[in-house]
């Protein structure tokens, strides 16, 4: 069984900051990549910033040079350090990785719960 934990969600006030961290346990063998996504009330979840194993990142335009995204692979986490934040980028948060459970086994793509970020004054 692979759970991934978000935490870092809450409340910033419009140009702050905020860091998303997510922690992927139990039966890992492999995780290729890992990544953030977000979904806004009556919106599509849409790719926020992704990292792959070798550290290679892609960034949604409206994030690059704003948004961060790092990986621990000794301790299988995922960062996102936010900046500049907007009120449009109010939205739950999800965790997602690309992970292998077992050796000789194919890989999965598994989500977290979601964390809310709300930009607001």
């Amino acid at each position: 069984q692979v759970q991934l934990v978000e935490s870092g969600g809450g409340l910033v006030p419009p140009g702050g900051s905020l860091r998303l961290s997510c922690a992927a346990s139990g039966s890992i063998f492999s995780i290729n990549h890992m990544g953030w996504y977000r979904q806004a009330p009556g919106k599509q979840r849409e790719l926020v910033a992704a990292i792959t194993s070798g550290g290679s990142t892609n960034y949604a335009d409206s994030v690059k040079g704003r948004f961060t995204i790092s990986r621990d692979n000794a301790k299988n986490t995922v960062y996102l350090q936010m900046s500049s934040l907007r009120p449009e980028e109010t939205a739950v948060y999800y965790c997602n990785a690309v992970i292998s459970p077992f050796a000789d086994c194919r890989y999965n793509n598994y989500w977290g719960q979601g964390t809310q970020v709300t930009v607001s004054s």
